[in-house]
């Protein structure tokens, strides 16, 4: 039976659906919690699947990206406008528009990333070791009270 942790994030992020239908395609933010659920099948010398700290000094900054920004596809209209006059504040979505889906898969992308580079790269007396063994189960973003969206591989 595997254990696992997760760890939250809130940011207050904004997005801009270009092929949505509705009013959604016009700009309008969130109060996003970011979860992520981090699996191993036994626990380190510490009895942790990680610690908590590792986690957001692996994905923290990823995660703070979208805070206080304006999430955008490239192909928008009205992207180059938003970009030239918000600077870094607009995240750009190449082709592909920033739905909660997309920004589930990015993270989940991420935080792989940077916990299998910390596994092979970290020396092996680092403060918060990360086993190969640890892997993301799951990234959830929710949207609103009652709306969420998760990807997992």
């Amino acid at each position: 039976m595997p254990f696992r942790i997760a760890k939250s994030f809130i940011v207050e992020s904004g997005h801009i659906l270009s092929k949505h239908p509705g009013s959604c395609r016009f700009p309008h933010g969130h109060s996003r919690t970011v979860e992520i659920v981090l699996v191993a099948d036994t626990l380190d010398a510490r009895d942790m699947v990680v610690d908590f700290k590792l986690l957001k000094q692996a994905v923290g900054a990823y995660v703070d990206r979208f805070d206080h920004s304006l999430a955008v596809n490239s192909n928008d209209a009205q992207f180059t406008t938003l970009q030239t006059a918000y600077g870094d504040r607009i995240l750009r979505f190449e082709g592909i528009d920033p739905t909660s889906e997309v920004m589930a898969k990015l993270i989940f992308q991420h935080a792989s990333e940077a916990l299998r580079r910390l596994s092979h790269e970290a020396p092996a007396d680092a403060l918060y070791p990360v086993r190969p063994v640890v892997r993301v189960e799951r990234v959830r973003v929710t949207e609103t009270a009652s709306s969420w969206a998760e990807y997992w591989e």
